[in-house]
């Protein structure tokens, strides 16, 4: 860590900040998609979530993958807490999910692959440990107390952080799993477009995936629980952030958000040094008490951006942060959806058209009607109908629509179109994946949350 942070320029005022933002900008050659998702791991005798340490423990998936897979390992403080290989991460979140950082792909044909890659890897070390995977947006069985903590300095950190900013932090960070897509921008009007579009209807592509119906193995009455509890994370860094649709969005106006959005911490030498919620515009100006005088590095500005956790994100690409986890099949569904839409000219303008009438107060009302709604939730005024589910078939459409155009083929012919079939699905039915778990639950399931870790599982 100590020769990256050096490595890392010395950032000598704001206008490096908003120029490193630019320099996301790539040409449509360049356009990538990446994709992260979270899994949650549990032992098959108990159900219950791993600890680090011990013989099925999360470490031993860890140095399983390394040595029979040839991943690289980081380490903090002796511990294994990351997997690298071929441009791949795996990190570890603070209740012991696993999350895969996928490479920056140009199909979501590549991205299907990489995912069943990784999923077959880790499910073949997790056999030979007696250790099962599941695909949901939040635990559905046990309590924050049940999750032992992972051993990483930055989530000791933020565990004390948390819970002075919202009531349900330490829910979002023990207990929720996410899938999303990293997509690229062309030009700063590029990218407030598609940050615009992509905020503006986050809220619908939540719905489609709300896949998060149970706590402590009981229905909770929502159907994107995950989605509710970042509701009363911590209002300075989540949400529908509103200057986005204002006048002069763009780089400069992200940076200087971020730059008032209060900090964790600061990593040096391999240590991560609370800052007490200062600002990083304290930190520009060589007011750290931490670390007086000294001013960040680039480094520090990139940490700092992945403590920003707005529904949709900015960093040298736009990271969409809406949807629950779920089966493999959605893993795939959620690029796609996205990447019809976002990287297809046609389909953006569309969907411009679609929301860019919309007031801050139509935005929000969607945003927390949602989670416990879902595409019942009522939709704007002017939307195709008057639930989300109207504006979930729209999307879906537009999708397709983008896909198609984008006609790239994968080794059998076809193009990705049906990435978007467990969707279809979706808005035919007008069922979300959490009521469909919530009919299995009251029916076959007989009130018991248990058959959900074999019938769900990876």
């Amino acid at each position: 860590m100590g020769v990256i942070e050096s490595m890392s320029p010395t950032v000598e005022g704001r206008s490096g900040l908003i120029e490193h933002l630019e320099s996301g900008n790539k040409p449509r050659t360049h356009w990538r998609i990446g994709t992260e998702h979270e899994k949650f791991a549990y032992s098959l005798d108990d159900l219950r979530a791993l600890p680090y340490e011990g013989e099925r423990g999360i470490q031993a998936i860890l140095e399983g993958l390394a040595e029979r897979f040839g991943w690289k390992m980081y380490r903090e403080g002796g511990n294994v807490i990351a997997l690298e290989y071929q441009n791949q991460h795996i990190s570890l979140e603070p209740g012991g999910q696993f999350e895969l950082s996928g490479t920056p792909l140009e199909t979501i044909h590549e991205t299907c692959i990489e995912v069943n890659n990784h999923l077959a890897q880790v499910k073949a070390i997790a056999a030979d440990l007696n250790i099962g995977l599941l695909g949901l947006g939040f635990n559905p069985k046990w309590a924050v107390s049940d999750i032992p903590a992972m051993p990483k300095q930055r989530y000791r950190i933020m565990r004390q952080y948390m819970p002075t900013r919202g009531t349900r932090g330490l829910d979002m960070m023990f207990r929720t799993c996410t899938v999303q897509v990293n997509l690229d921008y062309q030009s700063e009007a590029d990218m407030v477009k598609k940050f615009r579009v992509a905020l503006a209807l986050q809220p619908v592509a939540t719905a489609l995936f709300a896949n998060s119906p149970f706590t402590e193995g009981r229905p909770n009455g929502f159907q994107s629980y995950r989605a509710w509890a970042w509701q009363d994370t911590d209002p300075d860094r989540t949400g529908i952030i509103p200057f986005v649709f204002e006048d002069g969005m763009g780089f400069e106006r992200y940076t200087d958000w971020a730059l008032d959005v209060p900090m964790y911490f600061v990593q040096r030498q391999g240590q991560y040094l609370e800052v007490g919620g200062q600002t990083f515009r304290e930190f520009l100006d060589g007011r750290l008490r931490a670390l007086p005088g000294q001013r960040p590095t680039l480094a520090d500005w990139d940490t700092h951006l992945t403590t920003c956790f707005p529904e949709v994100r900015l960093k040298r690409y736009l990271e969409l942060r809406g949807a629950d986890g779920g089966p493999w099949s959605r893993l795939c569904a959620l690029p796609a959806l996205w990447v019809g839409i976002l990287y297809d000219s046609a389909s953006l303008d569309a969907a411009w058209d679609l929301v860019k009438n919309w007031t801050a107060a139509d935005r929000m009302a969607m945003y927390l009607a949602v989670p416990q709604e879902g595409l019942d939730a009522p939709a704007p005024a002017g939307s195709p109908g008057p639930t989300v589910l109207s504006l979930a078939r729209e999307m879906v459409t537009l999708s397709s629509a983008g896909l198609e155009r984008r006609n790239r083929r994968g080794s059998r012919g076809c193009d990705e179109t049906h990435y978007l079939d467990p969707l279809r699905e979706i808005v035919a039915t007008g069922k979300t994946p959490a009521t469909l778990l919530l009919e299995k639950f009251h029916g076959p399931w007989g009130g018991s949350i248990d058959p959900v870790f074999k019938e769900y599982a990876y």
